[in-house]
Formats: structure tokens, C-alpha cells, sequence
């Protein structure tokens, strides 16, 4: 089933995409194999798991990968790797590029060569609806800004003005979600624009050289905006919450039935970083990490400051219900709209147990609002 998982997961992209998912599958299951030398659950519990395998985006950084984020932080803390020493398991991440990365970690997940994942909701809703069961282990903070930007000189101010406009728009990725729900707000539909479905990395000279009038993108979007090649008109700042993009820790079901005290672990692990993020004292840090490789520090800082988060709050792992209704509406888009032939389970897809216990395991349990503190934030603020 991996193969042809694969194939199909890259059947939306543009040709140059399908090259460079190709190219960048190639590396991430030579990595893989490495990484998963040891014995894996069969999914039976009748052998326990030798190696854990954590798949994240990663960037080249002063000729190595790196990963940013949480992820990153895992690995530095080393806190993980010693508490599956203890127990005999080895750990191990794989780097998956970019601008593959979705498709690269459900081929992965499909092929049982990773256990772990923080990657974004779209593809992992695609791959539960392909057929491969995944469990939403923990929240990875508050979601990413999505920015709608236009080309240099083009007068447009809202998304009405670009109707009938050529827009940038990498097909099945997480900044989808958000750009069809700016449409629905403003009663429009994708075929009222030429939609381009190209990769991100191509974006920048398209948008330059006028093949295309608009693009949707992450943090990308500012870096356009800096460089005077577009300007931003909207982003995700103006919308609700669970419009943002968001990525979890995501891991295989069978390895969650097969593996609970490991998955515990890992959850802790991420839980952990989550809280070290949280540190005010430690801001500069995460900037400084969240850029290696991938943007300029300071378009690191703006995108963060753009979402109006309390810096705490920002790197939340508490499972909220605007988390678990912006899963529903992910499964009902991609249903609606075609992309998945099967209809998601969202609830199904969230297991809270890990998260929780990791909050009481660290004493965390008052360390992030919750539902009820932030509705009672909210209350207090509107008098």
C-alpha cells in the first residue's frame, strides 16, 4: 500500500512538485530505513518497539538538517533520548524537506517507517482518509498565520478585488483550509479565480514576473512583503482562531495500541519543550531556532506578533474545543471539496489521553488556560 499511497498523495501537484516529492521521498526513506534498523510492533503487542521514529520538517542549516520548533527542542533537551535508554529503545528523527513534506510523511506513516510526525492537519486528515490510521497525540501550539498576498503594483485591497485574478495556491496543503473559508465569508468559490497549483518555492518569481496576480502562503507571505515583491492584504490575524493553520504530534494507531508507556514518553517530551517555549525568558531563543534555515529572524518575530498570542499561550499543547472543531471543519472540506474520497471521523482522530496525563505528570495542569480560563478571560474583558 505505500507506493501507490504515495503516487495518489502527489497526483494534485504540479509537475514540478511530483519531481521534487519524488526526489525528496527518495531521501526520506533511505533516512527511514536507518532510523528503524530495530524491531517495530506488528501492531499486535506481541513484540515491543526497539526504535521510536520522529518524522519533522527540517531545513538545511549550516550544512546540516535542523529542526525547528518543538521538535528541535526535543533534541536539544535530550531529555527523551534518556528516558528510552532507560528502557532499551533507540530514537530516531527523520528530516523530511518542506516542500514535501506532507505527502513524505504520510508515504512514512503508510509504510510504518516513522511513528511520530508533527506535521500540518490537511495532509493528515488526507491520510487517515486513504487509509492509514493516525491518532492526534498532542497539540503543537496555537496554529500559523496564513497571509493572502498580491504582486507589486497590483490595486487590490480585499479578496473581491481579485476575482477573476490568477492566484497561487498549492493544492491539499494547510493554507487551503483557511484561504476557502476567507471565500465562503465573502460568498465567493475557487472557480471564481485561476487557481495556479504550484509549490511554494516557485511562488516568489511567479508572483514577480506577473504569471501569477496573488499566492496564499505561511510566514513566506511576509518575507514577499519585505523583498517588495507583493504586499499583504489579509491574513488569518483578522480571522477566528480556528482559521489558522495548525500541525500536531500525530502518531501511527497501531504503535499508540502497541506502545502506550512509549507514546507517554514522547508526549511528556514534547509537553516539556512546549513549556520551555512558553518561557518568556526563552523568546529569543525560539526565534533564533524557528529561523535556522528557513526565514530571517526578524520575519520570525513579526509572523509571531502578528497572532496577537500571549507568549505563553502561544505554544499551548492544551486540546481545546476550537482545536477539535477546527479538525471537523478540515475532514468536512476535504469530503466536500473532493480532495479525500472518505469522510473523517475528526473526534475519532483526537486521543487526549497522552496530553493529559502528560499536563499531570509535569504538574502543567494550571500552566496554560484552558476552555473554561480563557471563556473566563474572554467574559472579563468585554466590560
Amino acid at each position: 500500500m505505500g507506493t501507490d499511497f504515495f503516487r495518489n498523495s502527489i497526483s494534485g501537484l504540479s509537475q514540478s512538485a511530483r519531481r521534487a516529492a519524488a526526489a525528496g521521498a527518495s531521501l526520506f526513506l533511505a533516512a527511514a530505513l536507518v532510523g528503524c534498523s530495530g524491531a517495530k510492533s506488528d501492531g499486535g503487542g506481541s513484540e515491543a518497539a526497539k526504535t521510536v521514529t520522529i518524522a519533522s520538517i527540517a531545513y538545511p542549516y549550516k550544512g546540516a538538517q535542523v529542526f525547528n520548533g518543538l521538535t528541535g527542542v526535543v533534541i536539544n533537551e535530550g531529555w527523551l533520548k534518556n528516558e528510552l535508554n532507560k528502557r532499551g529503545v533507540k530514537l530516531a528523527f527523520t528530516p523530511v524537506p518542506t516542500a514535501v513534506g506532507g505527502p513524505v510523511i504520510n508515504e512514512g506513516f503508510s509504510g510504518k517507517r516513522i511513528d511520530f510526525a508533527s506535521y500540518g492537519d490537511f495532509p493528515a486528515i488526507i491520510a487517515v482518509a486513504g487509509g492509514v490510521p493516525l491518532k492526534l497525540v498532542a497539540p503543537v501550539g496555537q496554529g500559523q498565520n496564513v497571509y493572502l498576498v498580491v504582486r507589486k503594483g497590483l490595486p487590490a485591497s480585499s479578496i473581491a478585488d481579485l476575482k477573476g485574478k490568477r492566484i497561487a495556491l498549492h493544492r491539499g496543503r494547510p493554507w487551503e483550509l483557511p484561504f476557502s473559508k476567507l471565500l465562503d465569508a465573502n460568498h465567493l468559490k475557487l472557480t471564481d479565480f485561476k487557481i495556479v497549483n504550484i509549490n511554494p518555492s516557485a511562488t516568489p518569481a511567479a508572483l514577480e514576473s506577473g504569471s501569477v496576480d496573488a499566492t496564499v502562503l505561511l510566514s513566506d507571505g511576509l518575507l514577499l512583503e519585505q523583498k517588495g515583491i507583493g504586499k499583504v492584504i489579509w491574513s488569518t490575524k483578522e480571522a477566528p482562531a480556528d482559521w489558522r493553520m495548525r500541525a500536531e504530534l500525530f502518531a501511527r494507531k497501531d504503535f499508540v495500541d502497541s506502545n502506550p508507556e512509549l507514546t507517554q514518553l514522547v508526549v511528556d517530551a514534547f509537553v516539556r519543550a512546549a513549556a520551555w517555549s512558553s518561557d518568556e525568558a526563552n523568546k529569543t531563543a525560539v526565534i533564533h531556532n524557528a529561523a535556522r534555515g528557513a526565514m530571517p529572524e526578524a520575519i520570525v518575530a513579526k509572523d509571531y506578533d502578528a497572532s496577537n498570542i500571549p507568549w505563553r499561550e502561544r505554544f499551548s499543547p492544551v486540546l481545546r474545543s476550537d482545536i477539535r472543531s477546527h479538525y471537523r471543519s478540515v475532514a468536512d472540506y476535504a469530503f466536500e471539496h473532493g480532495l479525500v474520497r472518505n469522510k473523517v471521523d475528526a473526534d475519532a482522530l483526537i486521543d487526549d489521553r497522552f496530553v493529559n496525563q502528560a499536563l499531570r505528570n509535569l504538574k502543567l495542569e494550571s500552566f496554560w488556560k484552558s476552555d473554561a480560563s480563557a471563556a473566563h478571560a474572554k467574559a472579563g474583558a468585554s466590560y
